[in-house]
């Protein structure tokens, strides 16, 4: 029996398969040390053999069977790198895509669990299994997602989403938080603080410091406007009904672009601009923590650290150039 199956596709993203595969085995390694079972897990493709990756790199796979009643693997849907509308339609137009959907679903319909990262969510969205679901997925195609399933609830600042048997991550790189997250779940905390430390590694368990408002809106012309306006205007931030009359349409009006466009609200929007602006400022001045919350409207620098903490996981502090990185164990030795 395994605990994991990891699904590889022609043309999928070689890092996220490659971190998958080294993650688990340095659970293999680390499991004696945390006096936990190691992780068992498989390698496969719909039609098995050699499958080539984006990155020209060559995985040999097993042909993957759904017809197995007693598999309860967790099946690992790495990402596929796309970052366009008509990649993303042509590759879940392929047949062996179609064939692997219909295993997809096989294995949930039997209390199987999937875990997806970044573009490969909108694989499970092809098999309907994000219906009615709180999901993830990469930052900057959260609004996609959202407008081919109105039903699902997507959340683009969240770094890994269960509900469900279904869990999904962030853009690529957030294959190791997810990856992280099934061997808490399968093997225990224990274990996965020791692959923490042999490979140093962060937990994250939001993508907010990462997204772009700009990006995030795809272009939308409304939305650029409105983040200008919101950073001309700092350290005052205009309301909701002031941007609403500035731009000529009703709040209700302005809400629905806006979630439309980046699937989250018009707060949302002008805060993601406050706080970049501040790690910003951070980041590439000299100006206090103090400084920095009166700058980008905030009443004073508590505020700002709880507001910051809250949106991205880490303090003002976390952002200022040449801070040391925390004190790690020293990896186990052979």
């Amino acid at each position: 029996m395994y605990d994991f199956t990891l699904i590889a596709v022609p043309g999928s993203y070689g890092t996220s398969v490659a971190v998958t595969l080294d993650i688990l085995r340095a659970a293999e390694f680390l499991a004696p040390r945390a006096a936990v079972p190691a992780p068992r897990w498989r390698v496969c493709s719909v039609d098995g053999g050699h499958v080539r990756l984006q990155s020209g790199l060559i995985l040999d796979t097993e042909r993957l069977s759904s017809a197995s009643r007693t598999d309860r693997s967790i099946w690992i849907l790495p990402g596929f790198g796309m970052t366009r509308t008509r990649e993303i339609e042509a590759f879940l137009a392929r047949d062996d895509v179609e064939r692997l959907t219909k295993a997809l679903i096989r294995h949930v319909d039997r209390g199987g669990l999937i875990a997806a990262g970044c573009s490969a969510v909108f694989l499970l969205n092809r098999a309907e299994l994000l219906d009615h679901r709180k999901v993830t997925t990469t930052w900057w195609l959260a609004p996609l997602l959202q407008g081919q399933n109105a039903s699902c609830r997507v959340d683009a600042t969240r770094m890994v989403c269960e509900d469900g048997p279904i869990i999904t991550a962030g853009a690529a790189f957030a294959q190791t938080d997810l990856m992280l997250h099934l061997l808490r779940k399968v093997c225990g905390a224990q274990l996965v603080e020791l692959i923490c430390r042999l490979l140093i590694l962060d937990a994250r368990d939001v993508q907010s410091p990462y997204v772009v408002p700009e990006i995030l809106a795809g272009g939308d012309a409304l939305v650029a406007q409105i983040v200008a306006r919101v950073e001309q205007a700092l350290p005052t931030t205009p309301t909701v009904s002031e941007l609403a009359r500035q731009f000529c349409i009703s709040e209700r009006t302005l809400a629905r672009h806006i979630r439309r466009a980046t699937g989250s609200s018009t707060l949302a929007l002008i805060q993601s601009v406050r706080l970049r602006k501040a790690r910003h400022l951070l980041e590439q001045s000299r100006m206090s923590v103090e400084q920095v919350a009166e700058a980008v409207g905030y009443t004073d620098s508590t505020a700002l650290r709880r507001l910051m903490l809250k949106a991205t996981g880490a303090n003002p502090s976390r952002y200022r150039p040449g801070l040391s990185s925390p004190t790690v164990a020293e990896p186990a030795r052979n």
